[in-house]
């Protein structure tokens, strides 16, 4: 029977989706690529395959799940198979290098950042070069959950913490990016939701209190020192973050350019964060193509259960993508 194949490793993503697919009667399974096999000569089975694999799942131990996805992707493209989120959306969402010259290419802005393979010292060296004595935020270029994204005041700073920086924060390709501090013209940030490769809408963060992935205005960047104290602030360690959807959406340019990017790289599901600045600027750092969604902003603004919260909008999607394969097979 055709279906839709939901592809991850982390089930405790899958109940809103499951719950949106079996509102509208679809027919799915799940793939969690935590683990597996798979005979590469054979074909797989019929449907629509989407793939929600994430950047964090070295997270919860699954190291090597994002590659097993990758040669799975291949598997099903090379037998035909409708694939949502394929292997340019994997590839984007384990490196946020990749992000940026992607993100560059179709004319979005991105933060200033400097990436770095070496040790401790070299990273260190590299801020000094690119920062002085300013603040710079520190970022893996894969990480997830917010692991390893702090603001410190200096290099000084950068360096006490690496010199005993946590197993769990390292990046999982080894590469460090120093970023551009961002002062926000308001403690906010801005996520745009995507499906299908269109707008769907945004949410409004609210980072007075901390943010995982935000390099905005989230604490004071306290006077150089060279200890480590409060100069390195880990984003995200405060009560959670407040979600409000916009009922006006994000300005029509703005998203032109941003389906732009998505329609060039191959990318249907997607997160996208950006910040302003007091001057006007909006500077994007991160594309999630593993998108989870705030469902008590979606409550507040009267799009629960519908078409227009993300994982109806998903599940109406994937129907739709599915009937067209079925259409195009009978």
């Amino acid at each position: 029977m055709s279906k839709i194949h939901v592809i991850h490793e982390n089930p405790e993503w899958l109940p809103p989706l499951a719950r949106a697919f079996d509102q509208r009667g679809l027919p799915w399974a799940e793939w969690n690529l935590s683990s597996g096999s798979f005979d590469l000569s054979s074909p797989p089975p019929e449907g629509v395959f989407y793939n929600r694999m994430s950047a964090s799942s070295h997270t919860r131990g699954h190291r090597y799940s994002a590659e097993l996805t990758a040669g799975v992707l291949a598997w099903l493209e090379r037998f035909g198979r409708r694939v949502v989120n394929g292997p340019r959306a994997l590839d984007l969402e384990i490196s946020k290098v990749r992000q940026y010259a992607a993100l560059e290419a179709a004319g979005v802005a991105v933060p200033g950042t400097v990436l770095v393979r070496g040790e401790a010292e070299d990273v260190v060296a590299a801020a000094r070069r690119r920062y002085g004595t300013g603040p710079l935020i520190l970022k893996p270029n894969r990480g997830g959950k917010g692991l390893g994204v702090r603001l410190f005041s200096d290099a000084d700073s950068l360096a006490a913490f690496l010199a005993d920086a946590p197993e769990d924060e390292q990046p999982a390709d080894g590469l460090w990016l120093l970023q551009d501090y961002i002062r926000a013209a308001r403690p906010f940030i801005t996520r745009a939701e995507f499906v299908g490769g269109r707008f769907l809408y945004a949410v409004e963060v609210d980072t007075s209190s901390g943010f995982e992935l935000c390099p905005a205005d989230v604490c004071e960047v306290p006077a150089p020192s060279a200890a480590i104290g409060d100069a390195a602030c880990p984003v995200g360690t405060a009560p959670g973050p407040r979600f409000r959807v916009l009922p006006e959406g994000i300005e029509p340019a703005l998203r032109e350019r941003l389906e732009g990017f998505l329609s060039a790289n191959g990318v249907e599901v997607a997160g996208i964060e950006f910040i302003r600045t007091p001057e006007g600027a909006v500077l994007t750092y991160d594309v999630n193509t593993n998108t989870n969604y705030n469902p008590d902003a979606e409550a507040a603004a009267g799009l629960a259960g519908t078409d227009r919260s993300g994982p109806g909008a998903i599940a109406s999607f994937l129907g739709r993508e599915l009937a067209r394969t079925q259409r195009v097979a009978a």
